[in-house]
């Protein structure tokens, strides 16, 4: 014929390279593949070219190679539901005859050089059902390490809360302790203080953690060929990692912190060691002077031109700088009476209320779910806060928001009593600065126990949340 016929032979090597012979009508021109860079011919016209050639093998048609790829897709799909289903996975799906007869004929055709419809491998290597059916997983436990399994805790989390560092009993301030443990005593007492609760607000914890830090600093001495400005810093960080795990740091002991390490900085190289020793302690004295006492004696000074003769105000839970700001506006003859509303799970306005009844002033106890109830006697709403943040957001108890909307809906003045050294740089929603509590309080809060309460009873499956700010 006038037209161009090709041919292609496949070598039985794979190191010598392909010739091809282009037949056309002035001549014969023969050329290397691979002198020229050109790619080998795929599987499918190798196959195609032998059967034409010899007359031997028929090329798949388009149904079986059809069927060829069903067949793999319902071996891939019966795999991942026996995965899925805790089935062995090595067990062989069953296939139908057609599916069979399309796997029989290409692995028939792949163990002569060739498979039709891209089943094949370059490689010269046969595929064989039991290859195309073979395990995922055993080429990920080869090759690959395997993904660990989450471990599942035993306690019930509430979904609401469930990206919040949650409280576990197991991980106790004693297990970051050892025989070899260098964490300062001062530093181990503070925080078990934290952890057990007998050291609440922030304005007492920052004090404790500041003068557990005087103690650190007093018995400090200096390594050989070591300077305290790079020294002392290192080596208090082990212990504000220890207070974290006890319990998380608030926003004014972080800032004292970085007011500490600072100042720890700027210490001259060429310092003694005792002046500066006096230095940093000067500093910390210093900083509880005037970011907390001084603090609380001004904001309590400026109550006095906020609370006047007759007012009724409510307070929430326990402040140490709202409870001195109304004990001093009494002390000035102020006549007032105040409302404290208490909330599970600490109960911490019990110790408001004593504190202000030794005093002398009036009082009144309600729960919380009473708040909307007595709101149309309250003239002043104060409260306490743990930090403000940079976007306007007060952090303080849990049910302080509750109130507030309560006291927007009557229309009462919502005040908010916070020293500027609780300020935070920071714009968070709140959802995201919750401290999830021990659910165990719920039911222990108090000398006596609640009527489904008994040393019996399981709290494995009470699914509650307690959040203590």
């Amino acid at each position: 014929s006038s037209g161009t016929t090709c041919g292609a032979m496949s070598s039985p090597k794979k190191d010598e390279s392909s010739v091809h012979k282009t037949r056309t009508g002035t001549g014969e021109r023969t050329s290397s593949a691979a002198r020229k860079g050109e790619r080998l011919p795929s599987s499918t016209s190798r196959a195609s070219a032998e059967g034409e050639g010899e007359g031997k093998k028929k090329p798949l048609t388009k149904a079986e190679r059809r069927a060829l790829q069903e067949a793999q897709r319902k071996a891939k799909a019966e795999r991942q539901s026996s995965s899925a289903g805790g089935k062995p996975l090595g067990k062989q799906p069953s296939l139908d005859a057609g599916s069979r007869k399309a796997l029989h004929s290409s692995s028939k055709q792949s163990s002569d050089g060739g498979v039709g419809g891209g089943g094949g491998r370059r490689d010269g290597r046969t595929i064989t059902p039991t290859m195309l059916e073979a395990d995922p997983l055993q080429k990920t436990a080869k090759g690959t390490k395997a993904k660990s399994q989450p471990v599942e805790s035993h306690v019930k989390q509430v979904q609401l809360f469930s990206h919040l560092p949650q409280f576990e009993r197991s991980t106790a301030p004693k297990r970051s302790l050892g025989l070899s443990s260098s964490i300062h005593p001062a530093i181990v007492r503070v925080g078990l203080q934290y952890s057990m609760g007998v050291v609440r607000g922030s304005n007492a914890r920052c004090i404790a953690m500041l003068s557990a830090f005087k103690k650190v600093i007093q018995d400090y001495v200096t390594p050989p060929q070591k300077e305290l400005c790079r020294d002392l810093e290192t080596t208090i960080k082990p212990y504000i990692n220890y207070l974290t795990q006890c319990r998380p740091l608030s926003v004014s002991m972080g800032n004292a912190i970085k007011h500490l390490k600072l100042s720890i900085t700027r210490v001259d190289p060429g310092t003694l060691e005792q002046e500066a020793k006096d230095k940093l302690l000067g500093v910390i004295e210093q900083y509880v002077n005037e970011k907390i006492i001084l603090a609380d004696k001004a904001i309590a000074e400026s109550c006095l031109g906020i609370i006047r003769d007759g007012d009724v105000i409510l307070i929430h839970a326990h402040s140490s700088l709202l409870l001195s700001s109304l004990v001093h506006a009494h002390e000035k003859g102020i006549k007032f009476r105040v409302i404290v509303v208490d909330s599970r799970p600490m109960m911490e306005g019990r110790a408001s209320l004593r504190v202000l009844v030794r005093k002398g002033i009036r009082c009144s106890y309600v729960l919380i779910n009473a708040v909307s109830y007595i709101m149309k006697e309250v003239s002043k709403v104060m409260v306490g806060a743990h930090s403000l943040l940079a976007n306007g957001y007060v952090m303080s108890r849990v049910g302080t928001a509750l109130i507030a909307l309560v006291a927007k809906a009557y229309n009462v003045p919502f005040l908010v009593c916070c020293e500027t050294y609780k300020f935070c740089d920071k714009a968070i929603q709140m959802t995201l600065l919750k401290l999830v509590g021990d659910k165990e309080t719920f039911f222990t809060t108090g000398r006596t126990c609640l009527p489904w309460e008994s040393s019996t009873s399981s709290t494995t499956s009470r699914h509650l949340t307690s959040l203590p700010w």
